[in-house]
């Protein structure tokens, strides 16, 4: 019986439990040594928006342009500083100004609209894909750095990795972006060390 193989592993890291989280992972490896940008085209960032964005398989998702990408970058940046500002003795009102401007510009553009068709599924469409995907990623922030839940982001604990999530689990002590890779890696690493002071003694 032939084995079906392994569907390919997606290109953009998710799962950290919110769109604009997920979004800031696109520069990998933030303030860390090797950082790294995955929106380095135009096409990068339509394949992000076509894997994280809501709408449905086979919809065409126009490549943007130069400027909307380093716009796109520059909604990122302002997400990263309203959370660090949200996060920090401040709160969002410690936002710089360009930022929280680009977020209200960026958030008040038309998100992607639902469609509920006769078999009661639910698709998204929009005119401009990237702007409303980028919309919806602006208003996650906003909504984010105002809200109790805030208190539940969290940055990775694997020292190679500078992934924030929201903790969503009950007791609410996750350290890992992810169990599969850093927590995965964690646990290695404490059995190598264990294994290794237990072997010299």
């Amino acid at each position: 019986m032939a084995v079906s193989p392994a569907p390919p592993a997606p290109r953009f890291r998710s799962g950290s439990g919110r769109l604009c989280l997920d979004f800031m992972r696109t520069l990998r490896l933030r303030g860390l040594d090797g950082a790294t940008e995955e929106l380095d085209t135009p096409e990068a960032l339509t394949a992000w928006v076509v894997q994280l964005g809501p709408y449905p398989d086979g919809t065409v998702v126009p490549v943007p342009s130069e400027a909307v990408l380093h716009r796109a970058r520059g909604v990122r940046e302002a997400v990263h500083a309203l959370l660090t500002a949200a996060r920090g003795g401040s709160g969002p009102a410690g936002c710089p100004a360009d930022d929280r401007a680009l977020l209200n510009q960026a958030a008040a553009a038309a998100p992607p609209v639902p469609v509920l068709d006769e078999h009661g599924t639910l698709t998204h469409t929009a005119a401009d894909p990237v702007g409303a995907v980028l919309a919806d990623i602006a208003r996650d922030a906003l909504t984010l750095a105002t809200s109790p839940v805030l208190e539940r982001v969290r940055a990775c604990a694997g020292p190679t990795c500078a992934a924030w999530f929201l903790d969503t689990s009950r007791p609410g002590n996750r350290r890992w972006c992810s169990m599969d890779t850093c927590g995965n890696q964690a646990k290695k690493t404490t059995w190598r060390t264990k294994h290794a002071s237990e072997t010299r003694a």
